[in-house]
C-alpha cells in the first residue's frame, strides 16, 4: 500500500511503498475514501523539516532539553545515535479520514466490514491506503453523510473541544482570532449554539467565509473594525469568551484577547500561537485562561486510545470518540456546513505535489481532501494467529554462509541500539523486518538494508532459511513470541524480559521441551559491557561471600509512555529490573536463590535484596524520584578486602593493595549491545552454547518475577526449583 512520509532531517516528502498493516485486537483495519490535510498542524510540521538542525533546535526547545538530558545519562555516542535515528526516518502524516471498514480485529463488536467510519488519530488515521484504528479513535458515519465531509471529523472535533472549553451561553458574544480551518468551525459550532461572533483574520478572503458561514462581523485584527463591531455588540463592555485559534510566533492575539475581553471573559487557547500573556491586562479583568486538549478527554490517555477503555458517560460526557460522534451529527443534521471550505481535492497519487504546492504558496487553501482510489481484490493483511507446530531444530548450517536474521519488531532501541551493530557485521544478513505497523518496517527496511519488510509472521516463522529471530516488541508480546519461534526451530534472540508472569515463562519451557530448540538468548547486555568486564578481571576470584549494592536512577517516565500500561506490559520493574539481577549474578557467579522486597508507597522506589547459594547478597535500590542529573546506574561490589566500584559504564575501579582506575571516557558509554550481539551470531553460526545458560537466563526471569509477589506478600520468596 501507499504512505505519505516526511524525513524530518532532509525534509524530504515521499509517496512510499509500505506493508499492509496488521488488523489487532481492540481495532478495525479501515481502506482510507478521504483523508484531510490540516493546512495548518501538518504544514507547521513540513515547515519545520525543511529547516536547518539550528532551525529545528530552535523550534523546540523541548526536545533539546531531552536531548541534553539523555546526554547527561546515556553519553553522547548513543544519543546521537538514538537522535539521527529519529530524524533520519519517515515519519507520517495526517490525522482525520474518513474511509471504509476492510477488517475487524476481536474484541470488535459495534461495526462490520464495509461499515463506513471516521477515524482520527496521529498514529492511526493517516495519510495512507489503510490504516488500523483502535476503537476509541472511531466511530459510525451517520447515514446520508457524504465521506468527504466525514473527514473533517477530527478537526470537527478539535473545534468542538475548544467549544466546550469556553462553556458559551445563548446570547453571549464571542471572538474567534484566526480563521483558519479550525477557526471557521469554532464559528460555525458557536452560532449553532445562539452565540453572536465577531471573527478576526488579516485575510479577508477568509473573513468573508466566516460572515457567509455565521459570524456576524469579520475584519483585520490591526483594523478598527474588529474593535468597533466588539463595542457595538456588547454595549462596550468586551467580549464573553475569546477563541484563539491562530499560529504563528506573534503575541498580537494574546494581547488583543485582552483589550477585547470583558471583566473576568474567558480566552480560550486552541491552536499554537505564542502565550507571552501582558500580566497587568490579564490582571486586572482577572481573565480566565483555559486550554483545549485537541480532540477531548481521553486524548494521550493510552489506555483510553489504545486499549478501548471507555470513561463513564456519568462522570466524562464528552470524550474524544463522543465528540468525533457529535461533530458528525450536526455535519449530518446540517447545523454545520463543511463543503465551502473545501478548497481543493487532490489525488492521493499527487500527495507530494500538493504539499509542495501549499508550502509554497501556489495553493491557498483552507482545506485540502486526499481522493483515495477504490480498489478491489487486494490481498489483506493475514491476521496473526498462534502457529499449532511442533518441529526439531534444522540440521546445522553450512560453513561460510551468513547468518540470517529476521527482527519482529523495528522500533526505537531496535533502531539504535541493536540494528546499527548488526549492519555492520560480516556474515549477517538482515533477511526480514516484521512489524505490524507498516512505516516502522518500510523505515528499517531503508535504513539497514533488510531484504524485506512484512507483517507476516507466520510466513517468516515458516522460512527455512531464517536462521535466528530478534523479538522486539513491547513486552507483553515476548514470552508467545518467543514461543512461537522456538516452536518454528530457531534461534532467538528476544528483548528482556523473557515473561511478565509465571504462566508466560512455563509456557516458553514447555515450548523448549516439546522442540528439543534451547537456542535462547535475552538481552541481557550489561554482562558483556567490556568496562565491567575487565573490572571483574581485575577483581579477581573471591573465596568468601559477597556484599553488592546496585543503585538504578531510573527517573520518571514522560506521561504517555507504553512502560505505564502496568495492566498489559506488568510494571516498570517487571520491565527491566532482569537487566540489574543479571548483573548482580553474573559479578557473583551464581543464581540467587531468595529475593525480598519493599516499596514506598506506589512502589514508586524499590528494595531489592537477593540472596545466593554461597551466602553473598545483592540490594538492588530501583529509584524513580531521583535527581535526573545523577548518573543512571553506580555499582559497589565488596568481598576479601576489595571493593569494585562501577560508575555508570564510564569509570570503574578496583580497591586492593594495589588501586586501579579505568580511563574516564565519558564519550565511549558501552553497555554491551555489540560484545553480546557478536556472542550470539557466533553461537548461531557454530551451533556452539548460547552466550548465557538457559538456567541462568529463567533464574533471573523468575527472580524478577518474584519481586512482585514479594512486595504483595510482604515476606521473602524462595526461588525453589528454578530452571
Amino acid at each position: 500500500m501507499k504512505q505519505v512520509v516526511q524525513n524530518y532531517k532532509s525534509g524530504e516528502l515521499a509517496l512510499l511503498d509500505v506493508p499492509v498493516p496488521g488488523c489487532k485486537p481492540g481495532g478495525v483495519l479501515v481502506r482510507t475514501a478521504y483523508s484531510l490535510i490540516s493546512t495548518g498542524t501538518e504544514l507547521m510540521k513540513v515547515s519545520e523539516a525543511g529547516m536547518s538542525m539550528v532551525g529545528k533546535a530552535r523550534s523546540r526547545p523541548d526536545q533539546v532539553a531531552k536531548v541534553m538530558q539523555s546526554v547527561a545519562t546515556n553519553g553522547v555516542p548513543a544519543t546521537y545515535r538514538k537522535v539521527m535515528g529519529k530524524l533520519d526516518s519517515y515519519t507520517p502524516l495526517g490525522y482525520s479520514l474518513c474511509g471504509v471498514v476492510e477488517q475487524v480485529g476481536a474484541g470488535i463488536d459495534d461495526v462490520k466490514v464495509g461499515d463506513l467510519v471516521a477515524c482520527a488519530g496521529n498514529e492511526h488515521a493517516l495519510h495512507a491506503e489503510l490504516n488500523w484504528v483502535p476503537k476509541n479513535l472511531y466511530t459510525p458515519v451517520p447515514d446520508g453523510l457524504a465521506p468527504r465531509h466525514a473527514a473533517f471529523g477530527t478537526v470537527g472535533s478539535i473545534a468542538l473541544q475548544g467549544v466546550r472549553q469556553g462553556e458559551s451561553q445563548l446570547g453571549e458574544v464571542a471572538l474567534v482570532i484566526g480563521l483558519g480551518l479550525i477557526g471557521q468551525l469554532v464559528v460555525q459550532l458557536l452560532a449553532a449554539s445562539g452565540v453572536q461572533v465577531i471573527g478576526a483574520d488579516p485575510d479577508p478572503v477568509r473573513c468573508e467565509l466566516a460572515e457567509r458561514l455565521g459570524a456576524a462581523a469579520c475584519g483585520d485584527p490591526s483594523s478598527a473594525a474588529v474593535e468597533n463591531a466588539v463595542a457595538e455588540l456588547t454595549g462596550g463592555h468586551g467580549v464573553d469568551q475569546v477563541y484563539l485559534a491562530a499560529g504563528g510566533g506573534s503575541n498580537q492575539p494574546v494581547e488583543l484577547a485582552a483589550r477585547l475581553s470583558r471583566d473576568r471573559g474567558r480566552v480560550v487557547d486552541i491552536g499554537k500561537c505564542r502565550l507571552d500573556l501582558p500580566w497587568n491586562a490579564y490582571y486586572e479583568k482577572e481573565l480566565d485562561v483555559r486550554f483545549s486538549r485537541s480532540y477531548g478527554p481521553g486524548r494521550y490517555d493510552p489506555e483510553y486510545e489504545l486499549q478501548g477503555r471507555d470513561y463513564p458517560i456519568g462522570y466524562v460526557r464528552w470524550t474524544e470518540r463522543r465528540n468525533l460522534a457529535c461533530f458528525l451529527d450536526l455535519v449530518a443534521r446540517g447545523r454545520v456546513d463543511v463543503e465551502p471550505l473545501v478548497s481543493h481535492i487532490a489525488d492521493f497519487d499527487d500527495a507530494v505535489e500538493t504539499y509542495q504546492s501549499l508550502k509554497d504558496g501556489d495553493l491557498k487553501a483552507v482545506a485540502v481532501l486526499f481522493r483515495y482510489p477504490r480498489q478491489t481484490g487486494e490481498a489483506q493483511a493475514p491476521a496473526v494467529a498462534v502457529l499449532a507446530v511442533s518441529v526439531r531444530p534444522g540440521p546445522v548450517r553450512a560453513a561460510g554462509t551468513p547468518v540470517r536474521l529476521a527482527f519482529v519488531g523495528a522500533g526505537n532501541y531496535a533502531t539504535s541500539m541493536l540494528l546499527p551493530h548488526l549492519a555492520q557485521r560480516d556474515g549477517v544478513e538482515l533477511a526480514t523486518a516484521v512489524t505490524t505497523t507498516a512505516l516502522s518496517a518500510a523505515n528499517a527496511q531503508r535504513k539497514f538494508g533488510f531484504a524485506e519488510a512484512t507483517t507476516d509472521l507466520d510466513a517468516v516463522l515458516g522460512d527455512k532459511s531464517i536462521d535466528a529471530v530478534f523479538v522486539v516488541t513491547r513486552h507483553s508480546s515476548h514470552a508467545e513470541l518467543t514461543r512461537r519461534a522456538l516452536l518454528a526451530g530457531k534461534a532467538v534472540f528476544v528483548e528482556k524480559p523473557l515473561a511478565l508472569t509465571e504462566d508466560e515463562l512455563a509456557g516458553v519451557l514447555a515450548a523448549v521441551e516439546e522442540s528439543g530448540n534451547d537456542r535462547l538468548q535475552v538481552g541481557f547486555n550489561r554482562r558483556f559491557a567490556p568496562l565491567l568486564r575487565e573490572a571483574r578481571q581485575r577483581f579477581g576470584a573471591r573465596t568468601g561471600p559477597a556484599s553488592l549494592r546496585y543503585l538504578v536512577n531510573a527517573g520518571r517516565l514522560q506521561h504517555g509512555s507504553w512502560y505505564l500500561q502496568q495492566g498489559t506490559e506488568g510494571s516498570r520493574f517487571a520491565g527491566e529490573g532482569g537487566h540489574f539481577i543479571d548483573t548482580a549474578s553474573w559479578l557473583l557467579g551464581a543464581d540467587p536463590v531468595s529475593v525480598y522486597a519493599v516499596g514506598t508507597s506506589g512502589h514508586e522506589d524499590l528494595q531489592v535484596v537477593l540472596r545466593y547459594p554461597d551466602g553473598s547478597t545483592a540490594t538492588i535500590s530501583y529509584v524513580t524520584t531521583g535527581a535526573p542529573g545523577f548518573p543512571k546506574e553506580t555499582l559497589d561490589m565488596v568481598a576479601d578486602g576489595k571493593v569494585l566500584r562501577l560508575d555508570d559504564f564510564v569509570r570503574a575501579s578496583v580497591y586492593d593493595r594495589k588501586r586501579w582506575v579505568s580511563s574516564r571516557l565519558p564519550k565511549a558509554r558501552d553497555k554491551g549491545q555489540n560484545a553480546e550481539l557478536a556472542a550470539f551470531v557466533k553461537a548461531v553460526r557454530t551451533g556452539g552454547p548460547m552466550p548465557v545458560p538457559l538456567r541462568s537466563l529463567v533464574a533471573t526471569t523468575a527472580a524478577t518475577l518474584a519481586v512482585q509477589t514479594g512486595l504483595a506478600g510482604g515476606a521473602p520468596v524462595t526461588l525453589a526449583g528454578a530452571r
